[in-house]
């Protein structure tokens, strides 16, 4: 993975991602980071006047894009010193709604990761970022990483990765995942996610023996355990933390991981506290 686009919108939270970027440029052969912040003005406000009677003028506009991108330039200046040194930084303001830059960035700029926090401003001084996850994570080409604001930042040596072992059907997000981790040997915890499946960690491996997944991964050396739990959600994070994961992979089972980890139904304290972030593979 040679490109990572990082969605800024000045909020300690997408700060955080910047800086989980950076530092996971040590670990990969990622060469360029491209902050990118969505601005998008609707014509109405240029037309008509808001709820206080204030008409949005077009010098008010130009005015808030420069301030942006000199916010940017400035971000850009404190993160150069963090990053892997041959990487480049670079800066993009987008006048459009933030999960559109986001599409348009990531062709545009042929990124191969999008690392985004979990809460934070999005386009407009309203919004959440965090309304927007799950949407970029589904609309996105490329893999996702959501960022947790209470994470603490360290090297990743250990990782979790969610799945079913037998609707893992095809070898291309794995392969993403590999390529992502490249410069780096690392522990590799796979998790069955099927809280239908009875078994124990003993036969865990037995299980994922003539899968796809286990022939993927076998060189890698992996170890295999079941989650017996009805929360599946919970259960896997516990199993991240009790492990001393850095990260916790998903692979593609129609993003009801992710759903369920932002959901309503979860309480804001899962959401805001997750000990670590978590990777959609495409």
């Amino acid at each position: 993975m040679k490109t990572y686009l990082v969605p800024i919108d000045f909020s300690e939270t997408a700060a955080h991602a910047a800086e989980f970027a950076a530092a996971l440029s040590h670990q990969t052969e990622v060469t360029h980071i491209v902050l990118l912040n969505a601005y998008y003005v609707s014509v109405y406000e240029t037309m008509l006047p808001n709820p206080d009677m204030v008409l949005v003028k077009d010098e008010e506009i130009e005015q808030n894009a420069a301030d942006r991108l000199k916010k940017l330039e400035e971000f850009k200046k404190r993160l150069s010193s963090k990053v892997r040194p041959g990487v480049e930084i670079s800066t993009h303001l987008n006048r459009t709604h933030l999960v559109r830059a986001v599409v348009e960035n990531v062709i545009s700029k042929n990124a191969d990761l999008v690392i985004i926090g979990t809460t934070g401003n999005s386009s407009n001084a309203d919004a959440k970022i965090g309304s927007h996850v799950v949407r970029i994570s589904k609309t996105c080409p490329v893999p996702v990483i959501v960022v947790p604001p209470a994470y603490s930042i360290e090297n990743i040596s250990r990782v979790v990765v969610a799945c079913d072992f037998n609707k893992v059907t095809e070898i291309a997000p794995l392969a993403s995942l590999m390529k992502m981790l490249a410069r780096k040997k690392f522990d590799l915890l796979v998790v069955n996610i099927n809280n239908k499946t009875n078994g124990s960690t003993d036969n865990a491996e037995k299980m994922a023996e003539g899968t796809t997944l286990y022939a993927a991964l076998k060189q890698h050396d992996p170890k295999y355990y079941f989650i017996n739990e009805t929360n599946i959600i919970n259960g896997i994070l516990q199993f991240a933390k009790h492990n001393d994961a850095q990260i916790v992979i998903a692979l593609p089972h129609k993003y009801s991981f992710l759903q369920s980890l932002l959901h309503t139904s979860v309480s804001q304290q899962l959401l805001e506290s997750a000990a670590v972030p978590v990777l959609l593979l495409k």
